[in-house]
């Protein structure tokens, strides 16, 4: 399967990020001008007109490009509205990158809304097309709940370690989301919090889940050979994967939950092309999608930070804590942010340029060169996944 780097390096020039959490008084409209606005303030010289073309990625918040074009009141511009679960900010990103990269735009945009508490229901909200009755009828946290005794039963981990790890990777990201003024949850917990928290589904807790909150988030990307004439601190995109899963996993018995295959090809695909032939030591941080505590533990390993089997230690050990060999979910992840579906992927995207750019304050990893954002869709052994490498410096072939 060909996996090419594009015709032309992309570089992000400038984000902008709302604070994600309750926006009773807001509207979507409301969420994306703020989020442009913030993202356009670093770019005195750069105003709308001068952006070509813009993608806007959102699940249930606006139909077609009007989404973002009637706020920003854009007039004689293509604008593009994106759908793809969980993922869904993580493609609007995607296909902007590839609109610069084919050489089609100069300047593009990419955006994410959603306005989950304006739903009648607590949740993920989604209108489903009828199917052939062979669906799987079960609740996002009952489908990631089975990742534990699946891990469990595959690598040896007995209950109390097991328990032990997910704890550990709630109280990191509430931790690291106590120093970020973006997310909803601003509180470090503690581990008894955590273990005593209302049963959800399986062996996880309502503090094994993350949150609901509204959001949006923006970015700005041009040819990377272009992106000194904007701003002094580009981040350049280094790889791109994207794999949709053909739903095989839950249409056999040969899926055993202890893995995302999706993520694994993405990740492989991402890497190759950012020259990344050791992602446990060269990467220096990752954002990842922790919708469920149990999520990132796999993560870790599907990612190849950790050796099958050994994340559980790994994170117990402290690798991935703010001030570890490979720190994640530095901002607080969706455990801290919820997870406003058409923004998550763009918001993992706002922390790694934040930090590739020193900027991350309290947050920062010192000399962060690589970061990698990973953002998932679906449900085990049936998901869309995005992987990228950004990059605080060109790579060859963006020199």
């Amino acid at each position: 399967m060909a996996n090419r780097r594009m015709a032309h390096d992309v570089a992000i020039v400038a984000m902008g990020c709302t604070p994600f959490r309750d926006h009773w008084n807001s509207s979507a409209d409301d969420l994306l001008v703020d989020a442009v606005q913030d993202c356009l303030g670093s770019l005195p010289a750069v105003s709308l007109d001068d952006i070509d073309a813009f993608w806007v990625g959102t699940q249930g918040s606006g139909m077609s490009g009007q989404t973002l074009a009637r706020p920003l009141r854009l007039s004689g511009k293509p604008v593009t509205r994106v759908e793809n679960y969980c993922a869904t900010g993580s493609e609007a990103f995607r296909n902007a990158a590839f609109a610069v990269a084919s050489g089609a735009y100069d300047m593009v945009m990419a955006a994410g809304v959603e306005k989950l508490k304006d739903s009648s229901q607590a949740g993920l909200s989604a209108v489903y097309p009828p199917a052939d009755g062979t669906d799987v009828d079960w609740t996002a946290p009952a489908g990631f709940s089975l990742l534990v005794p699946a891990y469990q039963d595959a690598h040896g981990v007995d209950d109390r370690d097991m328990r032990s790890t997910l704890t550990k990777v709630a109280v990191k990201n509430h931790a690291n989301g106590a120093l970020n003024e973006r997310a909803q949850f601003r509180k470090a917990v503690s581990a008894e919090a955590v273990e005593t928290a209302p049963r959800v589904a399986g062996r996880l807790g309502v503090m094994d889940c993350s949150g609901v909150s509204d959001g949006a988030a923006v970015a700005v990307l041009v040819r990377a050979e272009d992106a000194y004439k904007y701003t002094e601190k580009p981040v350049f995109l280094r790889g791109m994967g994207f794999v949709a899963g053909s739903g095989a996993g839950l249409a056999s018995d040969g899926y055993d939950f202890t893995t995302f295959p999706e993520v694994v090809t993405a990740a492989k695909q991402a890497y190759e092309q950012a020259g990344v032939t050791d992602p446990a030591t060269e990467i220096s941080l990752a954002e990842v999608h922790d919708c469920f505590t149990p999520t990132e533990v796999v993560l870790m390993e599907d990612l190849g930070f950790s050796p099958r089997g050994k994340a559980w230690r790994d994170i117990l050990d402290g690798r991935y804590d703010l001030d570890g060999a490979l720190p994640v979910n530095t901002d607080g992840g969706l455990k801290s942010f919820g997870h406003p579906i058409g923004a998550t992927g763009l918001r993992m995207m706002f922390e790694c340029f934040t930090q590739l750019r020193g900027e991350a304050g309290e947050r920062q990893v010192p000399n962060a060169r690589l970061a990698v954002a990973q953002n998932l869709g679906g449900q085990p052994g049936s998901c869309v996944a995005f992987v990228a490498v950004l990059g605080s410096e060109p790579g060859e072939g963006d020199r």
